[in-house]
């Protein structure tokens, strides 16, 4: 596949995750500084590892939560928490990755991404977006 195709299909992946407004603004924001990095960015991350066969976009998105919380990148937290409530995942999928997670990463930062998951849930909630509450 050519550098433009696996770009292509990174875009398509990086929209269906993240949502269009996300990609729109992302893309809005290149500047000649940092063009290269969001191009490499779409091709290798998206492009290359999203696109992979062997995990589906739902273990993926759980992967990439853990992570986030692991290592303190609460942006990126945020913004994978809220592409994953908008696209339907539930408050009890959101749970286990909290509880997992507290297990291996600790209760201080499970309690950080409580909170961060209270202030997405409102903000989503806000712009009237249905958040799947499964059992909760």
């Amino acid at each position: 596949m050519s550098d433009k195709d696996t770009y292509a299909a990174g875009m398509k992946v990086r929209r269906k995750i993240l949502g269009d407004a996300h990609v729109d603004r992302a893309e809005a924001n290149k500047t000649p500084l940092n063009r290269e990095f969001q191009e490499m960015l779409v091709r290798y991350g998206w492009g290359e590892v999203w696109t992979r066969p062997g995990f589906d976009h739902r273990t993926r998105r759980i992967l990439v939560l853990g992570t986030m919380m692991a290592i303190g990148r609460w942006e990126e937290f945020d913004m994978h928490l809220r592409a994953a409530l908008s696209d339907g995942m539930s408050l009890d999928d959101i749970k286990e990755i909290m509880l997992q997670q507290a297990i291996y990463c600790g209760l201080p930062v499970t309690n950080t991404a409580y909170h961060h998951l209270d202030a997405v849930i409102a903000e989503l909630t806000a712009k009237g977006v249905k958040i799947n509450r499964g059992s909760n």
